[in-house]
């Protein structure tokens, strides 16, 4: 089959390598549609630490199932399906808290990561997935629209954390991807203004036409002054950074109100360290919340919304390519000209 092999950064190869064969309790997915995300992107720039190549990329895939290992009654050939690139292994002590996400065994069984992704015509889905995070698709649910399952997955999971209001204030760091899956979720829980914030134009009148109130560019205006201003001198009632980058952080902290939340979703690499007001902290109760990945049940309410078709995920698709073409689609993502591309086979 037709794969997307990484070998280390820089180096990725469009290449024939074997098909893989289902084992007891898997399922071997034919893939009508691969997403690009922007952790694809990285890994190929400077690699990622859960990877040892080769291994061929991609966790944002639809299809259709092909085969069925032993032990699978819950899916047959034939089914149109989506899946996410991971699930909890439900024994070790975080599991048994029911902190799924943070499940010790986590990174044994990514899809796209620990083993072979969906960057090839066909992926197969150890068993651990099949068991909790993968859905039939209804009939009018297309394959492109139900690939984005696994970072909306992620996106839900945060705002289950923080909790908006009706009418609640909501300022969005970033506005690639993720950043715009947090304004349409933000939009679907009746914010009542969206501020997104970022440093492309390009990128800021997308926002816009998916919704946005406000768009800031911190580069030509300061950001604390105008969110201010935009809030009665308050600052946010919801601040959520959607970058992964120290600097902004800490701008997230400033930009919140008394007494406001904070979601840091965006992920610096690890021992990286910020400086953060403790008054804020302390005296004006500013609450900061992490968000890691999703839980099988992240994961089901992801994809009830995504079958609603309340929002305009499809939008997000903002290109087309072979896989043949992945170097010129990463170029083209790395100079901010495409959100997401459908990669085919």
């Amino acid at each position: 089959m037709k794969a997307a092999v990484f070998y280390k950064p820089g180096d990725l190869r469009v290449e024939e390598v074997e098909k893989p064969t289902p084992r007891s309790g898997e399922i071997l997915i034919k893939n009508v549609v691969a997403l690009t995300c922007g952790t694809d992107l990285k890994m190929f720039l400077r690699g990622h630490p859960y990877v040892k190549p080769p291994i061929i990329m991609g966790h944002e895939f639809s299809g259709v199932i092909e085969e069925v290992g032993g032990d699978v009654s819950t899916f047959q050939v034939g089914d149109r399906v989506v899946s996410v690139n991971s699930a909890p292994c439900g024994t070790c002590v975080y599991c048994k808290l029911g902190r799924f996400n943070l499940c010790e065994r986590l990174d044994e069984f990514i899809i796209g990561f620990s083993v072979d992704g969906a960057y090839a015509e066909y992926v197969r889905v150890p068993s651990r997935i099949v068991k909790y995070n993968v859905y039939r698709l209804p009939d009018n649910l297309e394959h492109e629209v139900a690939a984005l399952l696994e970072p909306f997955s992620c996106v839900v999971r945060g705002h289950r954390a923080i909790h908006i209001d009706v009418g609640d204030t909501v300022t969005i760091l970033g506005a690639g991807p993720i950043g715009l899956m947090h304004m349409m979720l933000a939009r679907n829980s009746n914010a009542g203004k969206i501020i997104v914030i970022d440093v492309s134009w390009d990128r800021l009148r997308f926002a816009e036409k998916l919704g946005a109130d406000v768009v800031i560019n911190p580069n030509e205006e300061d950001v604390s002054s105008r969110v201010k201003g935009e809030t009665g001198g308050l600052g946010a009632d919801i601040v959520i950074e959607a970058v992964g980058n120290p600097d902004v952080w800490e701008t997230a902290i400033k930009l919140s109100r008394k007494g406001g939340k904070v979601l840091f979703f965006g992920g610096p690499p690890r021992g990286t360290a910020v400086s953060i007001d403790t008054y804020r902290i302390h005296y004006e109760e500013v609450m900061v919340q992490g968000s890691f990945h999703f839980t099988p049940e992240d994961v089901l309410r992801a994809f009830k919304i995504i079958c609603s078709g309340r929002l305009p995920l499809k939008d997000l698709i903002t290109g087309k390519a072979k896989i043949e073409d992945i170097l010129s689609v990463f170029e083209r993502l790395k100079e901010g000209k495409e959100i997401k591309v459908a990669l085919t086979f």
